[in-house]
Protein backbone atom coordinates (compact mmCIF):
# COMPACT_ATOMS: atom_id res chain seq x y z
CA UNK A 1 0.00 0.00 0.00
CA UNK A 2 1.00 3.61 -0.55
CA UNK A 3 0.18 6.80 1.26
CA UNK A 4 -1.75 9.32 -0.81
CA UNK A 5 1.37 11.48 -1.07
CA UNK A 6 3.46 8.49 -2.22
CA UNK A 7 0.79 7.68 -4.82
CA UNK A 8 0.91 11.22 -6.24
CA UNK A 9 4.73 11.15 -6.28
CA UNK A 10 5.04 7.89 -8.25
CA UNK A 11 5.75 8.07 -11.99
CA UNK A 12 5.02 4.43 -12.85
CA UNK A 13 2.63 1.69 -11.72
CA UNK A 14 2.85 -2.09 -12.11
CA UNK A 15 -0.06 -4.49 -12.61
CA UNK A 16 -0.38 -5.20 -8.88
CA UNK A 17 -0.62 -1.44 -8.22
CA UNK A 18 -3.39 -0.99 -10.81
CA UNK A 19 -5.29 -3.99 -9.43
CA UNK A 20 -4.91 -2.60 -5.91
CA UNK A 21 -6.29 0.73 -7.14
CA UNK A 22 -9.19 -1.02 -8.91
CA UNK A 23 -10.13 -2.85 -5.69
CA UNK A 24 -9.68 0.28 -3.54
CA UNK A 25 -6.68 -1.09 -1.66
CA UNK A 26 -3.68 0.79 -3.06
CA UNK A 27 -3.91 3.96 -0.96
CA UNK A 28 -3.85 3.49 2.80
CA UNK A 29 -4.92 7.05 3.72
CA UNK A 30 -7.28 8.24 0.97
CA UNK A 31 -8.55 11.79 1.43
CA UNK A 32 -12.23 12.28 2.22
CA UNK A 33 -14.30 11.76 -0.93
CA UNK A 34 -11.62 9.70 -2.71
CA UNK A 35 -13.71 6.93 -4.25
CA UNK A 36 -12.55 6.57 -7.86
CA UNK A 37 -11.59 3.16 -9.15
CA UNK A 38 -10.28 1.55 -12.28
CA UNK A 39 -12.52 -1.23 -13.58
CA UNK A 40 -11.56 -4.68 -12.31
CA UNK A 41 -10.72 -7.47 -14.81
CA UNK A 42 -11.90 -8.41 -17.33
CA UNK A 43 -12.86 -4.79 -18.07
CA UNK A 44 -9.51 -3.36 -16.94
CA UNK A 45 -7.71 -2.52 -20.19
CA UNK A 46 -4.29 -1.60 -18.72
CA UNK A 47 -1.61 -3.86 -17.20
CA UNK A 48 1.05 -1.27 -16.40
CA UNK A 49 1.83 2.43 -16.58
CA UNK A 50 5.47 2.82 -17.62
CA UNK A 51 5.53 6.59 -17.17
CA UNK A 52 3.11 9.30 -16.06
CA UNK A 53 4.11 12.98 -15.97
CA UNK A 54 2.62 16.39 -15.20
CA UNK A 55 3.72 19.85 -16.26
CA UNK A 56 1.24 22.49 -15.05
CA UNK A 57 -2.04 21.66 -16.83
CA UNK A 58 -0.42 19.22 -19.27
CA UNK A 59 1.21 15.81 -19.04
CA UNK A 60 1.77 12.39 -20.59
CA UNK A 61 0.95 8.76 -19.92
CA UNK A 62 2.70 5.75 -21.47
CA UNK A 63 0.97 2.47 -20.61
CA UNK A 64 0.46 -1.04 -21.97
CA UNK A 65 -1.62 -4.19 -21.86
CA UNK A 66 -0.60 -7.71 -22.85
CA UNK A 67 -2.88 -9.37 -25.40
CA UNK A 68 -4.02 -12.76 -24.10
CA UNK A 69 -5.06 -15.62 -26.35
CA UNK A 70 -8.05 -16.26 -24.06
CA UNK A 71 -9.22 -12.64 -23.67
CA UNK A 72 -13.00 -12.68 -23.10
CA UNK A 73 -13.84 -10.59 -26.16
CA UNK A 74 -12.11 -12.97 -28.59
CA UNK A 75 -14.72 -15.61 -27.67
CA UNK A 76 -17.67 -13.47 -28.78
CA UNK A 77 -16.38 -10.70 -31.11
CA UNK A 78 -16.69 -12.30 -33.64
CA UNK A 79 -17.34 -16.05 -33.79
CA UNK A 80 -14.91 -17.35 -36.40
CA UNK A 81 -13.22 -13.93 -36.76
CA UNK A 82 -11.81 -12.89 -33.36
CA UNK A 83 -10.84 -9.22 -33.06
CA UNK A 84 -10.63 -6.91 -30.05
CA UNK A 85 -13.45 -4.33 -30.19
CA UNK A 86 -11.98 -0.93 -31.00
CA UNK A 87 -14.18 0.64 -28.31
CA UNK A 88 -12.13 -1.21 -25.68
CA UNK A 89 -9.01 0.68 -26.81
CA UNK A 90 -10.94 3.91 -26.37
CA UNK A 91 -12.12 2.73 -22.96
CA UNK A 92 -8.49 2.04 -22.02
CA UNK A 93 -7.69 5.67 -22.82
CA UNK A 94 -10.63 6.83 -20.67
CA UNK A 95 -9.42 4.56 -17.85
CA UNK A 96 -5.96 6.14 -18.03
CA UNK A 97 -7.38 9.67 -18.09
CA UNK A 98 -9.48 8.95 -14.99
CA UNK A 99 -6.44 7.51 -13.24
CA UNK A 100 -4.51 10.65 -14.20
CA UNK A 101 -7.14 12.84 -12.50
CA UNK A 102 -6.71 10.82 -9.28
CA UNK A 103 -2.93 10.87 -9.56
CA UNK A 104 -3.02 14.67 -9.85
CA UNK A 105 -5.07 14.86 -6.64
CA UNK A 106 -8.64 14.92 -7.96
CA UNK A 107 -11.40 13.60 -5.69
CA UNK A 108 -14.61 11.79 -6.61
CA UNK A 109 -15.88 9.05 -8.91
CA UNK A 110 -14.69 9.00 -12.51
CA UNK A 111 -16.91 9.18 -15.58
CA UNK A 112 -16.07 9.28 -19.28
CA UNK A 113 -17.46 12.49 -20.80
CA UNK A 114 -16.85 11.84 -24.49
CA UNK A 115 -14.26 12.34 -27.17
CA UNK A 116 -13.91 14.45 -30.24
CA UNK A 117 -12.64 12.07 -32.88
CA UNK A 118 -11.63 8.41 -33.12
CA UNK A 119 -10.00 6.77 -36.11
CA UNK A 120 -9.37 3.02 -36.43
CA UNK A 121 -6.96 1.85 -39.12
CA UNK A 122 -5.80 -1.45 -37.68
CA UNK A 123 -6.90 -4.31 -35.49
CA UNK A 124 -5.85 -6.46 -32.52
CA UNK A 125 -5.91 -10.23 -32.96
CA UNK A 126 -5.36 -13.09 -30.44
CA UNK A 127 -1.71 -13.73 -31.37
CA UNK A 128 -0.60 -10.11 -31.14
CA UNK A 129 1.73 -9.19 -28.28
CA UNK A 130 1.51 -5.83 -26.50
CA UNK A 131 -1.05 -3.05 -26.85
CA UNK A 132 0.45 0.34 -25.98
CA UNK A 133 -1.17 3.66 -25.14
CA UNK A 134 0.61 6.98 -25.66
CA UNK A 135 -1.53 9.74 -24.14
CA UNK A 136 -0.88 13.47 -24.31
CA UNK A 137 -2.71 15.43 -21.62
CA UNK A 138 -3.89 18.66 -23.23
CA UNK A 139 -5.58 20.09 -20.16
CA UNK A 140 -6.14 19.15 -16.53
CA UNK A 141 -8.26 21.36 -14.27
CA UNK A 142 -9.73 21.15 -10.78
CA UNK A 143 -13.12 22.84 -10.49
CA UNK A 144 -13.18 23.47 -6.74
CA UNK A 145 -16.64 25.08 -6.61
CA UNK A 146 -18.22 22.12 -8.39
CA UNK A 147 -16.17 19.56 -6.45
CA UNK A 148 -14.89 18.10 -9.70
CA UNK A 149 -11.79 17.74 -11.83
CA UNK A 150 -11.49 17.17 -15.56
CA UNK A 151 -8.87 16.06 -18.05
CA UNK A 152 -8.74 16.24 -21.85
CA UNK A 153 -6.26 14.25 -23.88
CA UNK A 154 -5.25 12.90 -27.26
CA UNK A 155 -3.90 9.38 -27.67
CA UNK A 156 -2.38 6.85 -29.98
CA UNK A 157 -2.99 3.12 -29.52
CA UNK A 158 -0.32 0.81 -30.90
CA UNK A 159 -0.07 -2.96 -31.26
CA UNK A 160 3.46 -4.35 -31.21
CA UNK A 161 4.77 -0.80 -31.84
CA UNK A 162 2.53 -0.18 -34.87
CA UNK A 163 -0.02 2.64 -34.52
CA UNK A 164 -3.58 1.43 -35.19
CA UNK A 165 -5.93 3.99 -33.54
CA UNK A 166 -5.86 7.73 -32.95
CA UNK A 167 -8.12 9.46 -30.43
CA UNK A 168 -8.55 13.22 -30.14
CA UNK A 169 -10.23 15.18 -27.39
CA UNK A 170 -11.03 12.31 -25.00
CA UNK A 171 -12.56 13.71 -21.81
CA UNK A 172 -12.97 12.31 -18.30
CA UNK A 173 -14.18 13.94 -15.10
CA UNK A 174 -14.17 13.11 -11.39
CA UNK A 175 -17.30 14.10 -9.49
CA UNK A 176 -18.11 14.09 -5.78
CA UNK A 177 -21.26 12.43 -4.49
CA UNK A 178 -22.13 10.27 -7.50
CA UNK A 179 -20.61 6.91 -6.50
CA UNK A 180 -22.85 3.93 -5.68
CA UNK A 181 -20.97 1.88 -3.04
CA UNK A 182 -24.05 0.06 -1.69
CA UNK A 183 -24.82 -1.81 -4.94
CA UNK A 184 -27.13 -3.75 -5.40
CA UNK A 185 -29.27 -2.02 -2.76
CA UNK A 186 -31.60 0.80 -3.80
CA UNK A 187 -30.23 4.14 -2.62
CA UNK A 188 -29.80 7.76 -3.70
CA UNK A 189 -27.38 6.86 -6.52
CA UNK A 190 -28.87 3.52 -7.61
CA UNK A 191 -30.47 4.99 -10.73
CA UNK A 192 -28.73 6.62 -13.69
CA UNK A 193 -29.92 9.19 -16.18
CA UNK A 194 -28.68 12.60 -17.21
CA UNK A 195 -26.04 14.18 -15.02
CA UNK A 196 -26.17 17.90 -14.32
CA UNK A 197 -23.36 19.93 -15.86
Amino acid sequence: MLTHEEFKARNHFEQEDLLGFAYGRLIEDPPEGFCARLPVPPMLMVDRIANITADKSRGTISASRDVRLDDWFFHCHFLGDPVQPGCLGLDGVWQLLGFYCNWRGGIGAGRALGCGEVEFFGQIRPHDGVMRYEVQIKRYAELKKQGASMVIGDAQVLIDDEEIYTIKGARVGLFKGINYPDYPEKSANSRGGKMER
